[in-house]
């Protein structure tokens, strides 16, 4: 039987954010994907984890060994970038079922219309390779597929008072396209991989489900498929044989066999501000992390996420930055009474976090 505690301290260990020091080679989240959703996103992920980032975010010409590449759940994720092949084959659709379902209601027209979904998302990255020679913002790409497009593929949009392609197969088919984003760019801006073309077959460290149970376990088949966005069934038919099973608190969940020693003896050590959509905050068994639904509900709000204040592996509170004018302060909401040391802890985290941004801190504004 293992706890609660136990879990989130696997995690807190495997994930790196007990270490000081690593590499873009060494640190594991990147086989996963590092999810970069606002200004403390997949560079701030790296940074918790000891990996000097300074310089990677500033020009292409830095970006020699990170690329960003729209992959699960359409969501924009920084890899390696010796991966880049191999990461588009990995995170492919497994199936036409599983396209359908990650692609939401674009699929109901091309079913429609007769058209496979896989066949679709492969139409669209060939228009996408024949227009995009050059970095091209979004925008201008997706007028162009508009042009170029039958409709099945294209829906009225309300919020653009605008007709173009759903907005699902457009985000999975750049990546077979072989086009990556530019990070900082708002609107996002793409460009071609030079040479690129997706690999034929992919490590074992780069499969989702093994990345998941590794990283993220314990979990349920139901929890890896809702973080990959795929049918439990797909992902059921593509689990691991060395997944054993491990009780969690009385819930049946599986993990990979090399993992269950880490698992039994983890500690965790350190003080971290995770950001809003760091890997941590994205297991899909929230109960594990948060038993309160009222603390959950802060944390995870449906706008306007906080980041997690987390000690020793347990998150002891909220974050939010605040800036005004030169003056940058990091409000922190504490769950608990937190001791001298660990509100220190805190504001060392709130040092780096400041330096990260590029501005000096003005302070930690405590709730309370």
């Amino acid at each position: 039987m293992i706890e609660r505690q136990q879990v989130r301290r696997y995690r807190f260990h495997t994930q790196q954010l007990d270490r000081e020091h690593g590499t873009v080679a060494d640190t594991a989240v990147l086989d996963l994907g590092v999810q970069d959703t606002g200004p403390d996103g997949a560079l701030w992920a790296l940074e918790l984890r000891g990996v000097d980032t300074a310089g990677l975010g500033a020009a292409a010409e830095h970006h020699a060994d990170l690329v960003w590449l729209w992959t699960l759940r359409g969501a924009p994720h920084c890899y390696r970038r010796s991966d880049a092949a191999a990461v588009a084959a990995a995170v492919a659709p497994w199936s036409e079922a599983d396209a359908s379902k990650r692609i939401f209601d674009a699929s109901k027209p091309l079913k429609d219309a007769g058209i496979p979904v896989l066949d679709a998302l492969d139409a669209v990255a060939g228009q996408m390779r024949a227009i995009v020679k050059e970095p091209m913002v979004k925008g201008e790409m997706s007028t162009r597929l508009h042009e170029a497009m039958p409709e099945p593929y294209q829906r009225y949009c309300r919020s653009c008072d605008a007709v173009h392609l759903y907005e699902m197969p457009f985000r999975l088919s750049a990546v077979r396209a072989g086009l990556e984003l530019v990070p900082d760019t708002s609107p996002p801006v793409l460009q071609p991989m030079p040479g690129f073309a997706v690999a034929g077959e992919y490590p074992d460290r780069l499969d989702p489900v093994r990345a998941y149970l590794r990283l993220l376990g314990p979990a349920t088949h139901k929890q890896v498929a809702e973080y990959v966005d795929a049918p439990v069934r797909e992902v059921k038919a593509r689990w691991p044989e060395d997944a054993v099973e491990v009780e969690v608190e009385g819930e049946t969940r599986w993990m990979l066999e090399a993992d269950v020693d880490a698992l039994q003896g983890a500690e965790a050590a350190g003080t971290r501000l995770l950001g809003p959509y760091d890997l941590f905050l994205q297991a899909r068994d929230r109960s594990t992390l948060v038993s309160d639904p009222a603390k959950a509900k802060a944390l995870w709000p449906v706008l306007g996420r906080p980041g997690a204040v987390i000690v020793d592996g347990d998150i002891a509170g909220l974050w939010r930055p605040r800036k005004s004018g030169k003056r940058f302060t990091v409000a922190v909401d504490p769950w608990r009474d937190l001791e001298g040391p660990e509100r220190k802890a805190v504001e060392v985290e709130a040092e780096k976090l400041a330096a990260f941004r590029g501005m000096a801190l003005s302070g930690v504004d405590w709730a309370g």
